[in-house]
Protein backbone atom coordinates (compact mmCIF):
# COMPACT_ATOMS: atom_id res chain seq x y z
CA UNK A 1 0.00 0.00 0.00
CA UNK A 2 2.60 2.33 1.08
CA UNK A 3 4.49 1.88 -2.25
CA UNK A 4 1.52 1.92 -4.62
CA UNK A 5 0.49 5.59 -2.45
CA UNK A 6 4.25 7.10 -3.48
CA UNK A 7 4.45 6.04 -6.68
CA UNK A 8 1.15 7.35 -7.24
CA UNK A 9 2.37 11.57 -7.39
CA UNK A 10 4.94 10.26 -9.56
CA UNK A 11 2.64 8.30 -12.05
CA UNK A 12 0.45 11.73 -11.97
CA UNK A 13 3.48 14.05 -12.71
CA UNK A 14 4.32 11.79 -15.66
CA UNK A 15 0.74 11.81 -17.03
CA UNK A 16 0.26 15.57 -16.67
CA UNK A 17 3.83 16.64 -17.99
CA UNK A 18 2.88 14.78 -21.35
CA UNK A 19 -0.63 16.58 -21.80
CA UNK A 20 -1.16 19.32 -19.15
CA UNK A 21 1.89 21.47 -17.74
CA UNK A 22 3.58 22.32 -21.16
CA UNK A 23 0.79 24.99 -21.56
CA UNK A 24 0.94 25.77 -17.63
CA UNK A 25 4.24 26.35 -16.74
CA UNK A 26 5.84 26.58 -20.30
CA UNK A 27 3.69 28.30 -22.39
CA UNK A 28 6.36 31.06 -23.76
CA UNK A 29 8.43 28.57 -25.24
CA UNK A 30 6.09 27.38 -28.09
CA UNK A 31 4.16 24.53 -28.58
CA UNK A 32 7.34 21.88 -29.10
CA UNK A 33 9.85 24.15 -26.99
CA UNK A 34 7.29 23.81 -23.98
CA UNK A 35 6.84 19.30 -23.93
CA UNK A 36 10.33 18.76 -24.09
CA UNK A 37 11.08 20.87 -21.24
CA UNK A 38 7.96 19.82 -19.61
CA UNK A 39 8.98 16.36 -20.00
CA UNK A 40 12.41 17.31 -19.28
CA UNK A 41 11.13 18.40 -15.48
CA UNK A 42 9.79 14.31 -16.01
CA UNK A 43 12.99 13.42 -16.62
CA UNK A 44 14.55 15.17 -13.49
CA UNK A 45 12.89 13.21 -11.21
CA UNK A 46 15.01 10.33 -12.73
CA UNK A 47 18.48 12.29 -12.47
CA UNK A 48 18.34 12.42 -9.09
CA UNK A 49 17.58 9.09 -8.15
CA UNK A 50 21.04 8.01 -8.52
CA UNK A 51 21.70 10.60 -5.00
CA UNK A 52 19.09 8.93 -3.56
CA UNK A 53 19.83 5.83 -4.15
CA UNK A 54 23.89 6.44 -2.54
CA UNK A 55 22.43 8.51 -0.06
CA UNK A 56 19.50 6.44 1.09
CA UNK A 57 21.37 3.11 0.24
CA UNK A 58 24.27 3.96 2.92
CA UNK A 59 22.50 5.10 5.37
CA UNK A 60 19.96 1.33 4.66
CA UNK A 61 22.92 -0.80 4.79
CA UNK A 62 24.00 1.06 7.94
CA UNK A 63 20.93 2.06 10.04
CA UNK A 64 18.42 -0.35 8.54
CA UNK A 65 15.60 -0.48 5.82
CA UNK A 66 12.52 0.96 8.24
CA UNK A 67 13.81 4.56 8.60
CA UNK A 68 14.86 5.40 4.99
CA UNK A 69 10.87 3.91 4.34
CA UNK A 70 9.18 6.62 6.55
CA UNK A 71 12.10 9.41 5.99
CA UNK A 72 11.48 8.80 1.70
CA UNK A 73 7.56 8.59 2.09
CA UNK A 74 7.64 11.74 4.25
CA UNK A 75 9.45 13.65 1.42
CA UNK A 76 7.78 12.24 -1.24
CA UNK A 77 4.06 13.81 -0.02
CA UNK A 78 5.50 17.04 1.26
CA UNK A 79 7.05 17.49 -2.17
CA UNK A 80 4.06 16.58 -3.71
CA UNK A 81 1.86 18.36 -1.96
CA UNK A 82 4.01 21.75 -3.37
CA UNK A 83 3.29 20.86 -6.86
CA UNK A 84 -0.48 20.78 -6.21
CA UNK A 85 -0.03 24.81 -4.93
CA UNK A 86 1.97 25.83 -7.56
CA UNK A 87 0.99 29.09 -9.04
CA UNK A 88 0.29 28.79 -12.72
CA UNK A 89 2.74 30.50 -15.88
CA UNK A 90 4.72 32.56 -13.53
CA UNK A 91 7.81 32.56 -15.46
CA UNK A 92 11.09 30.88 -14.86
CA UNK A 93 10.89 31.18 -10.94
CA UNK A 94 8.10 28.74 -11.01
CA UNK A 95 9.67 26.77 -13.02
CA UNK A 96 13.13 26.72 -11.27
CA UNK A 97 10.95 25.50 -8.19
CA UNK A 98 9.53 22.99 -9.83
CA UNK A 99 11.72 21.41 -10.80
CA UNK A 100 13.76 21.45 -7.58
CA UNK A 101 10.61 19.60 -6.16
CA UNK A 102 11.27 16.68 -8.92
CA UNK A 103 14.59 16.36 -7.51
CA UNK A 104 13.04 15.60 -4.08
CA UNK A 105 10.85 13.48 -5.58
CA UNK A 106 13.37 11.36 -7.54
CA UNK A 107 16.07 11.75 -4.38
CA UNK A 108 13.36 10.22 -2.13
CA UNK A 109 12.07 7.83 -4.96
CA UNK A 110 15.53 6.62 -4.97
CA UNK A 111 15.41 5.25 -1.83
CA UNK A 112 11.62 4.26 -1.42
CA UNK A 113 12.16 2.35 -4.68
CA UNK A 114 14.64 -0.57 -2.72
CA UNK A 115 14.02 -0.14 0.60
CA UNK A 116 10.69 -1.43 -0.01
CA UNK A 117 11.56 -4.11 -1.87
CA UNK A 118 14.23 -5.25 0.81
CA UNK A 119 12.07 -4.89 3.66
CA UNK A 120 9.31 -7.48 1.94
CA UNK A 121 11.83 -9.79 0.53
CA UNK A 122 13.94 -10.01 3.68
CA UNK A 123 11.34 -11.04 5.24
CA UNK A 124 9.91 -13.54 2.90
CA UNK A 125 10.43 -17.19 2.85
CA UNK A 126 13.10 -18.48 0.21
CA UNK A 127 10.67 -19.70 -2.23
CA UNK A 128 8.08 -16.81 -2.16
CA UNK A 129 11.03 -14.26 -2.97
CA UNK A 130 9.79 -13.42 -5.70
CA UNK A 131 5.73 -12.99 -5.43
CA UNK A 132 6.65 -11.08 -2.26
CA UNK A 133 8.78 -8.76 -4.30
CA UNK A 134 5.80 -8.51 -6.87
CA UNK A 135 3.59 -7.33 -4.39
CA UNK A 136 6.17 -4.49 -4.04
CA UNK A 137 6.45 -3.54 -8.03
CA UNK A 138 2.73 -3.64 -8.58
CA UNK A 139 2.51 -0.52 -6.66
CA UNK A 140 3.86 1.11 -9.84
CA UNK A 141 1.42 -0.14 -12.35
CA UNK A 142 -1.58 0.83 -9.36
CA UNK A 143 -0.68 4.22 -8.76
CA UNK A 144 -1.01 4.35 -13.11
CA UNK A 145 -3.95 2.94 -12.20
CA UNK A 146 -5.41 5.20 -9.86
CA UNK A 147 -3.51 8.09 -11.37
CA UNK A 148 -5.48 7.61 -14.88
CA UNK A 149 -8.50 6.74 -13.28
CA UNK A 150 -8.11 9.84 -11.04
CA UNK A 151 -7.41 12.03 -14.57
CA UNK A 152 -10.26 10.26 -16.04
CA UNK A 153 -12.71 11.06 -13.82
CA UNK A 154 -11.64 14.62 -13.41
CA UNK A 155 -11.74 14.90 -16.72
CA UNK A 156 -15.56 13.89 -17.51
CA UNK A 157 -16.64 15.62 -14.49
CA UNK A 158 -15.38 19.16 -15.33
CA UNK A 159 -14.80 21.80 -18.29
CA UNK A 160 -11.33 21.37 -20.14
CA UNK A 161 -10.90 25.02 -18.98
CA UNK A 162 -11.58 24.03 -15.05
CA UNK A 163 -9.33 21.14 -15.51
CA UNK A 164 -6.41 23.14 -17.26
CA UNK A 165 -7.00 25.98 -14.80
CA UNK A 166 -7.23 24.07 -11.41
CA UNK A 167 -9.07 20.42 -11.79
CA UNK A 168 -5.02 18.98 -11.96
CA UNK A 169 -4.21 20.15 -8.61
CA UNK A 170 -6.74 17.70 -6.97
CA UNK A 171 -4.50 14.37 -6.86
CA UNK A 172 -1.44 16.37 -5.66
CA UNK A 173 -3.57 18.36 -3.13
CA UNK A 174 -4.78 15.07 -1.96
CA UNK A 175 -0.77 13.62 -1.00
CA UNK A 176 -2.25 15.03 2.44
CA UNK A 177 -4.46 12.45 3.11
CA UNK A 178 -2.03 10.16 1.51
CA UNK A 179 0.88 11.07 3.72
CA UNK A 180 -1.30 10.56 6.52
CA UNK A 181 -2.30 6.64 5.26
CA UNK A 182 1.05 6.20 4.18
CA UNK A 183 3.18 7.34 8.05
CA UNK A 184 0.41 5.24 9.83
CA UNK A 185 1.76 2.30 7.86
CA UNK A 186 5.54 2.40 7.97
CA UNK A 187 5.71 3.80 11.76
CA UNK A 188 4.07 0.21 13.07
CA UNK A 189 7.12 -1.77 10.38
CA UNK A 190 9.71 -3.71 12.23
CA UNK A 191 13.26 -4.16 10.64
CA UNK A 192 13.93 -7.35 8.84
CA UNK A 193 15.53 -10.64 10.20
CA UNK A 194 18.34 -10.81 7.97
CA UNK A 195 19.64 -7.51 8.84
CA UNK A 196 19.02 -7.54 12.42
CA UNK A 197 21.49 -10.82 12.26
CA UNK A 198 24.18 -9.10 10.46
CA UNK A 199 24.31 -6.69 12.62
CA UNK A 200 24.30 -9.01 15.84
CA UNK A 201 26.76 -10.93 14.34
CA UNK A 202 29.15 -7.79 13.03
CA UNK A 203 30.58 -4.96 15.42
CA UNK A 204 32.51 -2.92 12.35
CA UNK A 205 30.40 0.08 10.82
CA UNK A 206 28.80 -1.32 7.44
CA UNK A 207 29.61 0.36 4.21
CA UNK A 208 27.81 -0.29 1.11
CA UNK A 209 29.66 1.85 -1.16
CA UNK A 210 32.52 -1.38 -0.85
CA UNK A 211 29.92 -2.82 -3.29
CA UNK A 212 31.44 -1.15 -6.23
CA UNK A 213 34.69 -2.17 -5.15
CA UNK A 214 33.71 -5.78 -5.17
CA UNK A 215 30.86 -6.23 -7.38
CA UNK A 216 30.92 -3.79 -10.02
CA UNK A 217 29.98 -5.54 -13.09
CA UNK A 218 27.25 -7.06 -11.31
CA UNK A 219 25.58 -3.19 -10.70
CA UNK A 220 26.31 -3.11 -14.54
CA UNK A 221 24.98 -6.13 -15.66
CA UNK A 222 22.02 -5.47 -13.63
CA UNK A 223 21.87 -1.98 -15.08
CA UNK A 224 21.32 -2.80 -18.61
CA UNK A 225 18.86 -6.11 -17.79
CA UNK A 226 16.51 -3.57 -16.65
CA UNK A 227 17.24 -0.93 -19.54
CA UNK A 228 15.05 -1.91 -22.22
CA UNK A 229 12.48 -2.75 -20.14
CA UNK A 230 12.51 0.67 -18.66
CA UNK A 231 12.49 2.46 -22.38
CA UNK A 232 9.62 0.77 -23.15
CA UNK A 233 7.55 1.46 -20.29
CA UNK A 234 8.17 5.20 -20.12
CA UNK A 235 7.95 5.78 -23.58
CA UNK A 236 4.25 4.05 -23.91
CA UNK A 237 2.98 5.21 -20.70
CA UNK A 238 4.15 9.07 -20.84
CA UNK A 239 5.03 10.11 -24.27
CA UNK A 240 2.44 7.33 -25.51
CA UNK A 241 0.09 9.36 -24.52
CA UNK A 242 1.38 12.37 -26.78
CA UNK A 243 1.36 10.43 -29.32
CA UNK A 244 -2.30 9.03 -29.09
CA UNK A 245 -3.86 12.39 -28.53
CA UNK A 246 -1.55 14.07 -30.90
CA UNK A 247 -0.87 12.05 -33.81
CA UNK A 248 -3.05 9.43 -33.84
CA UNK A 249 -6.34 12.21 -33.13
CA UNK A 250 -8.22 10.20 -30.01
CA UNK A 251 -9.35 12.36 -27.56
CA UNK A 252 -7.40 13.09 -24.02
CA UNK A 253 -10.18 11.13 -22.34
CA UNK A 254 -9.51 8.01 -24.48
CA UNK A 255 -5.68 8.08 -24.27
CA UNK A 256 -6.14 8.10 -20.55
CA UNK A 257 -8.54 4.87 -20.54
CA UNK A 258 -6.13 3.44 -23.00
CA UNK A 259 -3.34 3.61 -20.89
CA UNK A 260 -5.53 2.82 -17.55
CA UNK A 261 -6.25 -0.68 -19.06
CA UNK A 262 -3.00 -2.02 -20.00
CA UNK A 263 -2.01 -1.12 -16.59
CA UNK A 264 -4.62 -2.78 -15.37
CA UNK A 265 -4.26 -6.13 -17.01
CA UNK A 266 -0.26 -5.50 -16.20
CA UNK A 267 -1.05 -5.67 -12.28
CA UNK A 268 -2.32 -9.45 -12.65
CA UNK A 269 1.00 -10.21 -14.88
CA UNK A 270 3.61 -8.42 -12.20
CA UNK A 271 2.07 -11.05 -9.99
CA UNK A 272 1.91 -13.93 -12.37
CA UNK A 273 5.77 -12.99 -13.18
CA UNK A 274 7.25 -12.78 -9.23
CA UNK A 275 5.33 -16.26 -8.46
CA UNK A 276 6.69 -18.23 -12.11
CA UNK A 277 10.10 -16.69 -11.06
CA UNK A 278 10.12 -18.55 -7.51
CA UNK A 279 9.35 -21.57 -9.36
CA UNK A 280 11.64 -21.90 -12.62
CA UNK A 281 14.16 -19.05 -11.90
CA UNK A 282 14.38 -15.31 -12.32
CA UNK A 283 16.11 -15.62 -15.67
CA UNK A 284 13.77 -17.34 -17.84
CA UNK A 285 11.14 -14.67 -17.01
CA UNK A 286 13.39 -11.89 -17.83
CA UNK A 287 14.05 -13.66 -21.47
CA UNK A 288 10.27 -13.84 -22.12
CA UNK A 289 9.51 -10.65 -20.95
CA UNK A 290 11.42 -9.23 -22.99
CA UNK A 291 10.36 -11.20 -26.06
CA UNK A 292 6.99 -10.27 -25.87
CA UNK A 293 7.87 -6.49 -25.04
CA UNK A 294 9.41 -6.37 -28.87
CA UNK A 295 6.50 -7.48 -30.22
CA UNK A 296 4.65 -5.45 -28.34
CA UNK A 297 6.24 -1.89 -29.14
CA UNK A 298 7.13 -3.43 -32.50
CA UNK A 299 3.24 -3.03 -33.02
CA UNK A 300 2.15 -0.48 -30.92
CA UNK A 301 3.10 2.84 -33.22
CA UNK A 302 1.74 1.29 -36.37
CA UNK A 303 -1.41 0.07 -34.56
CA UNK A 304 -2.01 4.22 -33.10
CA UNK A 305 -1.10 5.36 -36.52
CA UNK A 306 -3.95 3.16 -37.90
CA UNK A 307 -6.86 4.69 -35.78
CA UNK A 308 -7.78 1.00 -34.13
CA UNK A 309 -8.65 1.75 -31.11
CA UNK A 310 -8.99 -2.07 -30.39
CA UNK A 311 -5.40 -2.74 -32.12
CA UNK A 312 -3.54 0.29 -29.63
CA UNK A 313 -5.26 -1.22 -26.49
CA UNK A 314 -4.28 -4.95 -27.57
CA UNK A 315 -0.16 -4.05 -28.44
CA UNK A 316 -0.06 -1.53 -25.07
CA UNK A 317 -1.59 -3.98 -23.18
CA UNK A 318 0.82 -6.50 -24.67
CA UNK A 319 3.93 -4.43 -24.08
CA UNK A 320 3.07 -2.86 -20.59
CA UNK A 321 2.24 -6.58 -19.34
CA UNK A 322 5.38 -7.91 -20.33
CA UNK A 323 7.19 -5.27 -18.95
CA UNK A 324 5.19 -5.82 -15.59
CA UNK A 325 5.65 -9.47 -16.18
CA UNK A 326 9.75 -8.87 -16.03
CA UNK A 327 9.36 -6.24 -12.61
CA UNK A 328 7.32 -8.86 -11.21
CA UNK A 329 11.14 -11.05 -10.65
CA UNK A 330 13.30 -7.74 -10.72
CA UNK A 331 13.16 -7.38 -6.44
CA UNK A 332 14.28 -10.73 -5.89
CA UNK A 333 16.97 -10.85 -9.00
CA UNK A 334 18.56 -8.09 -7.70
CA UNK A 335 18.47 -8.93 -3.83
CA UNK A 336 20.06 -12.19 -4.77
CA UNK A 337 22.89 -10.59 -6.26
CA UNK A 338 24.68 -8.84 -3.05
CA UNK A 339 24.87 -9.74 0.76
CA UNK A 340 22.81 -8.48 3.59
CA UNK A 341 25.68 -5.40 4.32
CA UNK A 342 25.88 -4.47 0.55
CA UNK A 343 22.40 -5.20 -0.45
CA UNK A 344 20.34 -1.68 -0.31
CA UNK A 345 23.21 -0.04 -1.72
CA UNK A 346 23.95 -2.26 -4.76
CA UNK A 347 20.20 -3.08 -5.59
CA UNK A 348 19.12 0.64 -5.71
CA UNK A 349 22.77 1.46 -7.32
CA UNK A 350 21.54 -0.84 -10.10
CA UNK A 351 17.90 0.11 -10.32
CA UNK A 352 18.14 3.92 -10.23
CA UNK A 353 21.06 4.44 -12.64
CA UNK A 354 18.92 1.91 -15.06
CA UNK A 355 16.50 4.24 -14.64
CA UNK A 356 18.23 7.76 -14.76
CA UNK A 357 19.90 6.80 -18.12
CA UNK A 358 17.25 4.75 -19.73
CA UNK A 359 14.22 6.15 -18.29
CA UNK A 360 14.14 9.25 -18.01
CA UNK A 361 15.47 9.91 -21.39
CA UNK A 362 13.00 7.83 -23.19
CA UNK A 363 10.15 10.37 -23.52
CA UNK A 364 12.20 12.93 -24.53
CA UNK A 365 14.05 10.40 -27.24
CA UNK A 366 11.09 9.67 -28.68
CA UNK A 367 9.91 13.39 -28.65
CA UNK A 368 12.67 14.28 -31.20
CA UNK A 369 12.47 11.24 -33.00
CA UNK A 370 8.95 11.97 -33.63
CA UNK A 371 9.44 16.06 -34.85
CA UNK A 372 11.30 13.99 -37.43
CA UNK A 373 8.28 12.70 -39.09
CA UNK A 374 9.14 8.76 -38.66
CA UNK A 375 7.21 6.85 -35.67
CA UNK A 376 9.10 3.35 -36.71
CA UNK A 377 12.37 4.84 -35.40
CA UNK A 378 10.76 5.92 -31.94
CA UNK A 379 10.18 1.77 -32.10
CA UNK A 380 13.41 0.50 -33.56
CA UNK A 381 15.63 2.58 -30.76
CA UNK A 382 13.22 0.86 -27.85
CA UNK A 383 13.45 -2.59 -29.53
CA UNK A 384 17.75 -1.91 -29.58
CA UNK A 385 17.67 -1.21 -26.43
CA UNK A 386 15.51 -4.91 -25.87
CA UNK A 387 17.65 -6.53 -27.69
CA UNK A 388 21.10 -5.31 -25.04
CA UNK A 389 18.76 -6.32 -22.60
CA UNK A 390 17.72 -9.98 -23.51
CA UNK A 391 21.52 -10.59 -24.19
CA UNK A 392 22.96 -9.57 -20.72
CA UNK A 393 20.48 -11.91 -18.89
CA UNK A 394 22.69 -14.72 -19.97
CA UNK A 395 25.16 -13.17 -18.47
CA UNK A 396 23.26 -13.01 -14.83
CA UNK A 397 23.62 -15.52 -11.59
CA UNK A 398 20.56 -16.54 -10.79
CA UNK A 399 20.74 -17.08 -7.09
CA UNK A 400 16.73 -17.82 -6.58
CA UNK A 401 17.24 -21.32 -4.44
CA UNK A 402 19.97 -19.47 -1.97
CA UNK A 403 18.92 -18.32 1.38
CA UNK A 404 19.68 -14.50 1.45
CA UNK A 405 22.07 -14.94 4.98
CA UNK A 406 24.66 -17.07 2.68
CA UNK A 407 24.84 -14.76 -0.69
CA UNK A 408 28.37 -13.76 -0.69
CA UNK A 409 30.19 -12.87 -3.70
CA UNK A 410 33.11 -15.11 -3.10
CA UNK A 411 30.27 -17.89 -2.73
CA UNK A 412 28.25 -16.64 -5.03
CA UNK A 413 30.74 -17.32 -7.83
CA UNK A 414 31.72 -20.56 -6.13
CA UNK A 415 27.53 -21.97 -6.47
CA UNK A 416 28.16 -20.30 -10.25
CA UNK A 417 30.93 -22.05 -11.79
CA UNK A 418 29.80 -25.71 -9.64
CA UNK A 419 26.42 -25.37 -11.80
Amino acid sequence: MGSALEWFDFAMYGALSATVFPALFFAGLGQFGALMASLATFGVGFVARPLGAVVCGYLGDRYGRRPILLATFIAMGASSLAIGLLPANKGATIAVVLVLLRVIQGFALGGEATGAQLMTIENAKTNQRGIFGALINIGSPLSQVLANTALVILGASMSADAFQSWGWRIPFLASLGLMVVGIYIRVRLEETPVFREQKAASDRQVNGLAVLKSQPWTVVKLILVRAGSNVTFYTLAVYGLKYLTGDAGLSRQAAFVIVLIANCVSVAAGLIGGRVSDRIGRKPVLAAAIVAQIIGVAGFFPAAASGNVALIVVTMTLAISAVQFEFGSQPALYAEQFPTSMRFTGSALALSFSQVLFSAPAPLVAAALARSGSSWSIAAVNVVVLVVSVITVRWLRDNYRMDLAEIQPERVAAVTQHR
